[in-house]
């Protein structure tokens, strides 16, 4: 003989209540009408008899899934986001909803199949997100759907969260400066992307407020990997008047930079200081010295985004709010006075 699954009457009668305050006791609802000690009568009753909310039937009731869309271009893959997808997901489970992900490539044609994919779900909502701090073009699959942007930016029309790229580099370049540091070089990547372009530009103007030539400190390579930042500093440790701290793109170009530092006998902080940007747990804490670098967000972030996206299922004509998330500055060795 099959038991039946436990209904609301059945935990309703267990705990001696109406089937509304048994309802409104499991969802969190009804405010001060339903006392505290009630409350915990009806979820024990629920919990003793293994009960599960009909989810089908209360998103008929609610219109809600209680379900959101993360879609990530590349965020899943890369191991230094996870705290993205950490952040959203905690946020997201705190308020009593599941977070459905699907990782694309960032190809148009993909990211449009996932997000139909979930809108067919009935999600209530969507997480747009990027590694690299990116400009986009909302897709047009969105449609009515609610989205909010991670770690991308558009033209304003939805709300968005990004990393403060130029309240991050202007704190790691006042470590640098407070260090005595004014000839501070810059190792870069070429790519098309918000947060080269941002942090670039407060390098830049740092520079050029102690009258120097930007263009005599900077070195870009194709990309922002370890053999990049190498190359690129390799280029500028070998001209005439060196600099004498670099800022780097990311920890991973920082690498490249700790090894063209030794290899032109240049001891770290002692002969060159070094900076950078991300603070990658893997990399900049293991690096030799200890590599100070601007904290990228990114559980911060995730958690933010979902927590946008709620309020705007709760108050849809809300204007958009574009966020920038502090990034503070992981403090190590890698920073003297110049010589």
């Amino acid at each position: 003989m099959v038991t039946r699954p436990p209904r609301l009457t059945d935990v309703a009668k267990a705990a001696g209540v109406s089937t509304a305050t048994a309802s409104m006791a499991l969802n969190g609802t009804g405010g001060n009408r339903i006392g505290s000690e009630t409350r915990d009568r009806v979820l024990a009753a629920a919990a003793a008899l293994g009960y599960r909310p009909n989810t089908v039937a209360r998103g008929l009731r609610t219109r809600r899934t209680q379900m959101i869309g993360f879609v990530g271009d590349n965020v899943a893959t890369t191991p230094f986001a996870g705290q993205m997808i950490r952040g959203a997901h905690d946020a997201a489970r705190e308020a009593g909803f599941l977070l459905l992900m699907i990782d694309t490539t960032g190809d148009p044609e993909e990211t449009g199949e996932a997000i139909a994919a979930l809108q067919e779900r009935q999600i209530d909502g969507i997480l747009l997100a990027t590694m690299y701090h990116q400009a986009i073009d909302v897709p047009k699959e969105i449609k009515s759907t609610p989205v909010v942007l991670l770690d991308c930016s558009a033209d304003g029309t939805v709300s968005s969260v990004v990393p403060d790229e130029r309240g991050g580099t202007l704190g790691v370049l006042a470590e640098l400066a407070a260090a005595g540091h004014r000839r501070i070089g810059h190792v870069t990547t070429a790519e098309d992307v918000e947060a080269r372009h941002i942090r670039l530009a407060a390098w830049r103007e740092h520079v050029t407020a102690y009258g120097l030539d930007a263009g005599d400190l900077l070195a870009e390579s194709p990309e922002a990997r370890t053999h990049d930042g190498y190359e690129a500093a390799m280029r500028l440790l070998g001209r005439p008047e060196r600099p004498t701290a670099i800022f780097c793109f990311n920890d991973r170009m920082a690498m490249g930079v700790y090894r063209a530092a030794a290899e032109r006998g240049l001891s770290i902080p002692g002969d060159l200081s070094v900076v950078s940007y991300d603070d990658q747990e893997l990399i900049a804490p293991e690096l030799a010295p200890g590599l100070t670098s601007a904290a990228l967000p990114h559980y911060e972030m995730g958690s933010w985004a979902v927590k946008e996206l709620l309020r705007r299922l709760d108050e849809p004509d809300a204007e958009p709010v574009q966020h920038l998330m502090p990034c503070p500055t992981a403090r190590r060795q890698s920073v003297a006075a110049p010589r």
